[in-house]
C-alpha cells in the first residue's frame, strides 16, 4: 500500500493541529492501525474509509479513499472516542 496526500492540506494541520500525514505513516508503518472502518457518515462521504491511529499515546482519525493501490489521506483529527483501543479511559 502506498499513501498520498494534498500538501497544502499537509501544512494546514502542521499550523492548527500540530500534526502532520508524515508522523501518521510513520506511526501507521511502526505501530499498525488501531481500527479501520467504513467513515460513519457514509451519506455525505461514500466512497471514504476511516483509520484510528495511535500518535504519541493518543488517538487519532485518519479519513482516506482508495485510488487503486493509493491510500489518499484526507483529514487528521484527534478523538477521545477511541482512547479505549490504547487502553486509556476516554470521557
Amino acid at each position: 500500500m502506498e499513501f498520498d496526500f494534498n500538501e497544502e492540506k499537509n501544512e494546514l494541520l502542521n499550523e492548527k493541529r500540530g500534526i502532520t500525514f508524515q508522523e501518521i505513516i510513520e506511526a501507521i508503518v511502526t505501530n499498525g492501525v488501531l481500527l479501520n472502518i467504513k467513515h460513519p457518515n457514509e451519506d455525505k462521504y461514500p466512497d471514504q474509509w476511516m483509520m484510528v491511529v495511535n500518535f504519541n499515546d493518543y488517538t487519532y482519525c485518519v479519513p482516506y479513499v482508495v485510488k487503486g493501490e493509493t491510500w489518499f489521506l484526507k483529514t487528521i483529527y484527534p478523538s477521545r472516542k477511541f482512547l479505549y483501543l490504547i487502553g486509556v479511559e476516554g470521557d
